[in-house]
């Protein structure tokens, strides 16, 4: 074949460094943006980011030549040096090391969306450690839940 053709879509999701409530609803919009300038930036195509106080969902259409974790390293590095540059907290931002990463079918796209978009509400039932593991037992990740998140503050 002389071109490459695919159609793959990641699901990131990660925490606040020790899921501490720290992305502020008065600029966690501007943040959201702001990560999906950073995937623009990389030829990747942004659906959909959103989240709560202590958590992020990037919902993703990724190329074949983009790495996986490579685009999650550059989203966590550089909207944390961002988040720290507007000085919008009285402390330094960080983003818990690690991430979940889910692929989806293109048929799926619709309800990955509207689970992303309704994070606040989905979040009044359920805790981020919730649904996380839950993500991992529907996605058969094998997993530790002992040393799946930075001890809380």
């Amino acid at each position: 074949m002389a071109n490459t053709y695919s159609r793959i879509y990641i699901q990131y999701v990660f925490a606040v460094k020790r899921r501490q409530k720290l992305l502020n609803k008065q600029w966690r919009e501007e943040v959201f943006k702001y990560i999906a300038g950073i995937i623009s930036s990389k030829g990747q195509k942004p659906i959909i980011i959103n989240g709560t106080e202590d958590h992020v969902h990037i919902f993703v259409g990724i190329k074949p030549s983009m790495c996986i974790s490579d685009l999650v390293r550059d989203i966590k590095n550089n909207s944390s040096k961002y988040i720290n540059e507007q000085g919008w907290l009285n402390q330094k931002f960080y983003w818990q090391e690690g991430y979940g990463a889910f692929s989806y079918a293109h048929s799926q796209i619709d309800s990955v969306y509207q689970y992303i978009l309704n994070q606040e509400k989905h979040h009044r039932k359920k805790t981020f450690e919730e649904e996380y593991i839950e993500f991992l037992q529907k996605f058969q990740v094998e997993h530790n839940d002992t040393n799946l998140f930075d001890e809380k503050t």
